[in-house]
């Protein structure tokens, strides 16, 4: 059964719909939290439709995205004891252990960098409520995050247009970490520079 296909057809669907937006901000809610689709399926082709709102559309994604986040933090800090099971048969287990152990290790930079990583989302705001991760640095590491997720989609678009459109949805997670490596090795530059000597 090709699910997914039919949700991303569904998406698209949506996308050249009058309430599109309210479909996108709620896909962004819920995607944060329990539904198996990024919303940049639906933001790349509504900022090509109309790329002076391309911003905007970001920046309420990215807000949808963290309210989502905090709705996932909730699930896991009250209801991960259900939850365990039906994560070991749908076979997420192992996902979930290497990412307590990414929050073990890395602490507020784990929520920035799953943003544009290619493990689910909501893996991370589930976990990070059943672990109790300190509730601002997620809402932050959240925030920036998925904010340049999405900024990144709608900037390529409007740069690039229908060819960057094709693209993204071919290589969004490639192209997110791209940037992240970009950032990374900006900051270790910024960082050598700044020791003294």
């Amino acid at each position: 059964m090709r699910l997914f296909s039919y949700l991303y057809r569904k998406m698209m669907q949506w996308s050249q719909h009058r309430h599109a937006p309210c479909y996108l901000y709620s896909l962004s809610f819920a995607e944060s939290s329990f539904f198996p689709i990024p919303p940049d399926f639906m933001l790349a082709p509504m900022s090509l439709a109309k790329p002076e709102k391309a911003f905007t559309y970001a920046a309420l994604t990215t807000v949808s995205s963290v309210l989502g986040a905090l709705f996932g933090y909730v699930i896991g800090y009250f209801f991960m004891h259900f939850l365990s099971p039906i994560i070991d048969k749908l076979g997420y287990a192992p996902k979930f252990l290497k990412v307590q152990q990414y929050f073990q290790q890395y602490g507020f930079w784990v929520m920035f960098i799953a943003g544009f990583g290619p493990i689910p989302y909501k893996i991370f705001t589930i976990t990070a409520g059943a672990m109790k991760i300190p509730l601002l640095p997620f809402i932050i590491g959240s925030l920036i995050g998925r904010g340049g997720r999405f900024f990144l989609v709608t900037g390529l678009i409007r740069w690039q247009g229908e060819r960057m459109e094709k693209l993204l949805m071919s290589y969004i997670d490639r192209v997110g970490w791209v940037l992240l490596f970009a950032l990374v090795i900006a900051g270790l530059l910024y960082h050598c520079h700044t020791i003294p000597h």
